[in-house]
């Protein structure tokens, strides 16, 4: 069962890969790109390493999977996801919009995810079952009527492979206004009820785990991009709401000339 115990390890982890990042913001490092054209900083390695230290000295039984050193124990039953940088572009660009992503899964199913900003001290913490935070205060996602009153939110239009571009499109046109760039950040604001939508392609396990509690907590929805919930299997198209009542506009705006293709 995930326990407080585990939520308070979670902010001590949390806090490690902060201490680890803060030194290196808007400071010189080595970056090395990996396979896939992404960037990957020392300020990335040194934070996951200070997670896993804890892990394996408090939670030995439990698997781990990080984005820089690979999976341990990956068929545990309880397995921690980690993402010590998740927005690497912006940090090298000295943008504070990048965050640490730690999620706890039990059976597959994210329990606990935190949001983490170490240069503004933010935080967002969310447990199953129980009401998000931001610094420790519960907070909860706003009322959209309708999309012409949405603020949409997206990492990258280059992000958006084939013909997903032009899905996002069509919903960006049918939006008040669309915002690009913040990673994880962005689904931080959705729980504190400062963006309606977030529409992403192309994401990654350790990109989603842990902000589907924190979102959820709130009073949002996350799905993927056939309405379907989130899973290790999913295709990394994701759609996160603060208002689960614009659900099937968003399905529909992307779904339009989905036959064409």
């Amino acid at each position: 069962m995930t326990t407080r115990d585990d939520l308070t390890l979670a902010h001590r982890l949390a806090d490690a890969a902060a201490a680890a990042i803060r030194p290196f913001f808007r400071a010189r490092y080595d970056t090395e790109f990996k396979s896939d054209k992404s960037p990957v900083t020392e300020a990335d390695r040194a934070a996951e390493a200070a997670i896993r230290a804890i892990l394996e000295k408090e939670r030995p039984q439990d698997g781990i999977i990080g984005e820089e050193y690979g999976a341990t124990r990956e068929d545990a039953e309880r397995v921690w996801i980690l993402d010590p940088i998740d927005g690497t572009r912006s940090f090298i660009a000295g943008r504070p919009i990048f965050g640490t992503l730690i999620a706890l899964t039990q059976a597959g199913w994210p329990t606990i995810g935190i949001i983490d900003q170490p240069i503004a001290k933010e935080r967002w913490a969310g447990m199953m079952g129980q009401p998000t935070t931001f610094n420790g205060a519960a907070v909860t996602t706003r009322r959209c009527r309708s999309l012409e009153e949405a603020i949409l939110a997206s990492t990258g239009p280059q992000y958006f492979p084939g013909c997903t571009g032009e899905h996002f499109s069509r919903l960006a046109g049918q939006c008040r206004d669309t915002v690009w760039g913040g990673d994880c950040y962005n689904y931080g604001l959705i729980a504190s009820g400062h963006v309606d939508i977030v529409v992403e392609a192309g994401l990654k396990l350790h990109d989603i785990a842990a902000l589907v509690p924190v979102v959820e907590g709130a009073g949002g929805r996350m799905c993927d991009w056939a309405g379907d919930p989130i899973t290790a299997e999913s295709d990394g198209r994701v759609i996160a709401l603060g208002d689960a009542a614009r659900l099937d506009d968003v399905l529909e705006a992307l779904a339009e000339g989905h036959h064409a293709h």
